[in-house]
């Protein structure tokens, strides 16, 4: 079996077919939700941590795109945690730029709230604390619920280093979005930058 096999094995071990009907009404899994269609083991997020880091060195990209790929949401989260290893280890080596590739191209695949922010902040905005943010606006105007949800969430990462620019300009642009999975990311974001500077949200 190669890498990704053994994962989905040892992810299908854990399944409890209770927890997982409980689960999918939590994240909204019923038809015109939106989390329509997704479907769960009802294996808990620490045992899927424990899972990633157990094979993170021996997961190629191809392991993390079918993680990725994969209907399954427990298999798709495994694979962020395993991406967000590989991406924090090229970092220090200046070499991690093939990961935000992968994670912008497969934005689709992290297509539920907890997944989003599960990476959004540890993958895209640590990446691009000292870059251009213009893809920020671009998943910002995006048709993707998610690519919208990405682009505020990531701003965590600055608004922890007092860099609070860019959530100011995400907010108005998400102001009339029609989702309150981004109202409540928005509300989320703005109530981190009120911890630390409650003046600069009074005034925005």
């Amino acid at each position: 079996m190669n890498t990704y096999q053994v994962i989905v094995k040892e992810l299908e071990a854990l399944s409890d077919k209770e927890k997982a009907l409980g689960i999918q009404r939590f994240f909204k899994t019923g038809k015109g939700e939106y989390g329509d269609g997704d479907v769960f083991y009802g294996v808990s997020v620490p045992q899927q941590r424990l899972i990633a880091k157990k094979y993170v060195a021996h997961s190629e990209v191809a392991t993390i795109i079918s993680l990725l790929d994969s209907p399954i949401h427990e298999q798709r989260l495994t694979g962020i945690f395993i991406l967000i290893q590989k991406f924090n280890a090229d970092l220090k080596k200046n070499n991690a730029e093939q990961w935000i590739t992968l994670y912008l191209s497969k934005t689709k695949c992290i297509n539920n709230w907890d997944l989003v922010d599960s990476s959004a902040h540890l993958i895209l905005g640590k990446w691009l604390e000292n870059k251009d943010r213009s893809i920020l606006y671009d998943l910002a105007n995006s048709t993707l619920l998610w690519d919208n949800r990405i682009a505020i969430v990531a701003n965590l990462h600055f608004i922890r280093n007092n860099d609070f620019t860019d959530i100011f300009k995400l907010s108005k642009i998400m102001f009339t979005h029609k989702h309150d999975l981004i109202h409540k990311a928005t509300g989320w974001m703005l109530r981190e930058v009120w911890k630390k500077k409650p003046q600069k949200v009074e005034e925005s």
